[in-house]
């Protein structure tokens, strides 16, 4: 009985509240019958207990309005004197400033409630808010009140425009094509929602029938989400105490020294006869000794001694290296 009592109390009017503090404070009506004279002619009997207080109809039906609704509505009717009164002042002009200062002040829940839409992408709602505010002003500066259109609705789109502006040129780290950008938009918008319906995280599939897209579709705006911020190969990792990815990746490969001797030398050969090409393939691709490659060739080994040594004697000569 004391709790609702309680929140009947909390939803009354002040009108209200002060009607039941003085009817709560009168005296009982037992007492009252007490106190007044009691006739000589009647009979002496026991005072009737007091009936219960009927509840109030109007508190019930008619509860107060709700206080954020309340503070909406009075920041609306704010927002409408204020342009009446900007509209009337010229540009420039220290109360012209005034009055859009408090325009300002007073639609900034305005331009936090545009910035809550964006608390996933992990930046600084701080951050955030100062470029909503941005559009704010763009949109007071540009607001007429007589086309006949509430400000709240002609501001919003130009508060998210901006926000989505600087996320779009100034966060990411790599640039992302726009069509992949907006498929991530909705790429996240359906995962939220999976993951409330199914109560897990829903798999690529899932995602990609929910949007009639592939799941290659999938995976590339995934891999687009997470191109706001590069992680640097040098930074060490956080909790685990590992070194940073420089020291984790690669290796130095033995053979990179060999490289460039090896494309001097594919140079070189094309210069070379097709037999001398083909013993040098034979003796040092193929590994085959002189008495192999003479009798692969025909010939006798000391001409196959006399054409390697002719051979590196011309590559020598060529070598710009060694020039």
């Amino acid at each position: 009985m004391d709790e609702s009592t309680d929140e009947l109390t909390s939803e009354l009017t002040d009108e209200e509240v002060a009607l039941t503090v003085s009817a709560s404070t009168a005296p009982p009506q037992n007492q009252a019958s007490a106190q007044a004279p009691t006739p000589a002619s009647s009979p002496a009997r026991s005072p009737d207990p007091a009936p219960d207080p009927a509840p109030d109809p109007a508190t019930d039906q008619h509860p107060a309005p709700d206080p954020a609704k309340r503070r909406g509505a009075d920041t609306r009717a704010l927002t409408q004197v204020l342009f009446g009164q900007l509209k009337e002042l010229e540009p420039g002009t220290p109360e012209h400033t005034r009055v859009r200062a408090a325009l300002i002040e007073a639609n900034l829940p305005l331009v936090r409630y545009a910035a809550a839409r964006f608390r996933s992408r992990n930046e600084p709602m701080e951050d955030v808010v100062q470029v909503g505010t941005i559009g704010l002003i763009n949109a007071i500066d540009r607001f007429d009140p007589d086309r006949g259109v509430q400000f709240p609705t002609f501001a919003m789109p130009t508060v998210v425009g901006e926000i989505k502006r600087y996320f779009r040129d100034n966060v990411r780290t790599v640039h992302v094509p726009r069509r992949l950008h907006e498929l991530w938009v909705q790429v996240n918008g359906a995962t939220e929602d999976l993951t409330t319906a199914f109560g897990r995280s829903p798999s690529t599939a899932e995602i990609a029938e929910r949007l009639r897209i592939t799941e290659e579709d999938v995976l590339s705006c995934i891999e687009a989400g997470r191109s706001y911020h590069a992680t640097s190969l040098e930074a060490a990792q956080e909790g685990d105490g590992m070194p940073g990815l420089l020291d984790r990746l690669g290796y130095e490969d033995p053979a990179l020294d060999g490289v460039e001797h090896r494309d001097l030398v594919r140079h070189l050969l094309v210069q070379l006869p097709e037999r001398e090409q083909r013993i040098l393939l034979l003796r040092y691709y193929s590994n085959l000794t002189q008495s192999q490659i003479s009798a692969e060739l025909g010939v006798s080994q000391m001409h196959v001694s006399r054409l390697l040594a002719r051979s590196f004697q011309r590559l020598r000569s060529a070598n710009r290296i060694d020039a």
